[in-house]
């Protein structure tokens, strides 16, 4: 094996957070400074859906992330000559269609660059096998097992971890196309080929898995999306994050030289914080643990990692399953200046009447969100929106129908009737999170010709690690004359989708802010702050490493990012809400930071 990184450090920038990323940034990323290793990222539940409907639309070669083919066609050339790997998961539904189309630009541009591919993660061909064999599928965040849902299968993926990417490389790949691996897998695979790392280097592992998770969302690490924005220098051009990983699995976060954004323990804790549930971040090869590890500011842009402590996988993969839930219709019409619940509730009750009553569907949802401001300077200002949903297994009730019961009321209801318009007759695509014994993946790896099946982790017979964190002693919470403000002066947020649940990590940036944070902000706190949180269960982690709580909220996004009905669908924007609320604070902690 060989590698570019020579001072024994592996550089591998990730040049896609998701799908709809930056084209240019694979260029850049290349051009701009040294890397051994390119990744991308590219795939989320909401995109494996987004690939199903192209596949089914147009079938052939679709159901890959194509907006890669063009990145490879900019940057294989240069990537062949420095001897700088390429391992992305833009293969999503069809690595191996993918695989080939690359190697058709390869023969176009003249360039022998060995491609592999990776599959074996559709189980949709296996699942009555898997099913009879005793595997249920129950939904994670429902309780449900999946033959109770009455819905149909569209895709099922397992996700698979890192050795099959690093088989492909120990065979000379040099591109690597990859289906629904975990987002990290793409960075711990060429970090386990650089250093030759056991399967039971957990702790090594585990520094890779959070190093592959810190990177995997491309600029939110690089201060993008950030609480504090102000502290961004530039937000033109940002970079693009690189992981320098050691043999030990430490590792540093920075970015190239010359480009916008920052780094900082911040971004990085942010990052970090990002779509998690508990410090324990499960992946199929290893466990890390965020409550372990150690960050500190190394220089200008540059974070340095250490001390993560890994522990053996789990004896299940997680399966992304996409599930055919019906039809649903919404529309959105304006509410203006008095009188806002009283024109709602007439609207609403003569809609459903017209259309044989809410009994006639199989959910409803309506949902008031009252933007509207009393002595309002501007029309827009006193407007409030009212939003109506009907999900039915029968298109024809949420078709056509529905939008043409909404217009007819236009001249016949309330004061000041406008709209919005609407969607109706729309496919429900629910996610369906499941578990399936790992006794049951088969991981192929295709190379030169070659099929290698790759056998999971948790199949091999390898002593039990457990990591207990050490406790930790907080400072006394400073005193003073309470002071009320905005909680987010005083800390920062960062909040995203987990399937049908909802995370969202509060962090200081003291010791001491940190143990008013501990003390005051616990769940009851948390559901009155913002009411609208009260109906969920949340748990609540403690990471006094990190100076973070991390609260996640189970079930408030229903089936789905592509199933629920919010107008955040994917809860990014939920920790910015809870940082504009109100707060009492001790008097000598607003000092702290000049309040």
């Amino acid at each position: 094996m060989t590698s570019t990184a020579a001072d024994g450090i592996l550089r591998i920038g990730n040049c896609s957070g998701f799908y709809g990323d930056k084209l240019s940034a694979a260029l850049e990323m290349v051009e701009g400074g040294p890397i051994d290793v390119l990744t991308g990222d590219y795939l989320a539940e909401l995109t494996m859906a987004i690939l199903y409907n192209q596949k089914q639309s147009r079938g052939g070669n679709a159901g890959y992330v194509g907006t890669f083919l063009k990145q490879i066609r900019d940057v294989a050339a240069v990537c062949q000559a420095r001897g700088i790997k390429i391992v992305s998961n833009a293969g999503g539904l069809n690595p191996a269609g993918m695989a080939e189309d690359v190697q058709a630009i390869l023969d176009e541009l003249g360039l022998d660059s060995k491609v592999a591919y990776i599959d074996g993660d559709d189980l949709v061909p296996r699942m009555d096998a898997l099913t009879a064999a005793g595997e249920s599928f129950t939904n994670l965040d429902r309780g449900i097992p999946l033959a109770g849902s009455g819905n149909d299968i569209l895709t099922a993926n397992a996700y698979f971890g890192a050795w099959g990417i690093r088989e492909a490389l120990d065979q000379g790949a040099d591109i690597v196309i990859c289906p629904r691996v975990t987002d990290a897998a793409v960075v711990i695979g060429p970090a386990a080929w650089k250093f030759g790392w056991a399967r039971n280097d957990f702790d090594a592992l585990a520094g890779a898995l959070t190093a592959g998770h810190i990177i995997e969302c491309g600029c939110q690490t690089c201060g993008g999306n950030y609480s504090f924005f102000q502290e961004v220098p530039s937000f033109h051009n940002v970079g693009y994050p690189i992981a320098e990983i050691e043999a030990d699995g430490s590792f540093t976060i920075t970015k190239h030289p010359g480009t916008g954004g920052l780094v900082s323990v911040g971004t990085v804790t942010a990052q970090l914080l990002y779509e998690i549930s508990t410090p324990a971040y499960v992946n199929p090869d290893v466990v890390a643990h965020f409550d372990s590890l150690s960050i500190e500011q190394a220089g200008e842009d540059r974070v340095r990692i250490s001390g993560v402590r890994g522990s053996n996988p789990p004896p299940t993969h997680k399966v992304c399953i996409n599930t055919a839930d019906g039809f649903k219709a919404g529309i959105e019409i304006l509410l203006t200046g008095l009188d806002i619940e009283e024109k709602a509730e007439i609207f609403t009750d003569v809609f459903f009447e017209s259309m044989g009553g809410r009994a006639a569907f199989d959910k409803v949802e309506t949902q008031l969100i009252r933007t509207d401001r009393a002595d309002a300077t501007q029309n827009e200002e006193a407007q409030a929106s009212l939003r109506i949903f009907a999900h039915s297994r029968d298109p024809d009730k949420v078709g056509r129908l529905f939008s043409a019961r909404h217009i007819e009321l236009a001249l016949a209801n309330y004061p000041g009737f406008s709209g919005r318009g609407g969607s109706a007759g729309a496919p429900v695509i629910a996610y369906w999170p499941a578990l399936v014994d790992s006794a049951h993946i088969r991981e192929c790896v295709h190379v030169g010709g070659e099929t290698i099946e790759v056998i999971p982790t948790s199949q091999m017979d390898f002593e039990e690690i457990y990591y207990q964190r050490t406790p930790v002693t907080l400072p006394p919470i400073p005193g003073g004359e309470p002071k009320t403000l905005p909680l987010g002066r005083l800390y920062g947020t960062r909040s995203g989708d987990k399937g049908g649940c909802a995370n969202v990590g509060v962090w200081a940036k003291t010791d001491t802010s940190y143990a008013f944070l501990v003390d005051f902000l616990t769940v009851d706190a948390l559901k009155k702050l913002c009411p609208d949180l009260a109906p969920w269960d949340i748990d609540r982690y403690e990471m006094p490493n990190l100076k973070a709580l991390n609260f996640y909220i189970h079930g408030i996004l229903g089936e789905g990012v592509s199933a629920n009905n919010r107008l955040d669908g994917q809860a990014k924007s939920l920790g910015e809400y809870i940082r504009s609320r109100m707060i009492e604070v001790p008097g000598d902690l607003a000092a702290e930071v000049g309040l």
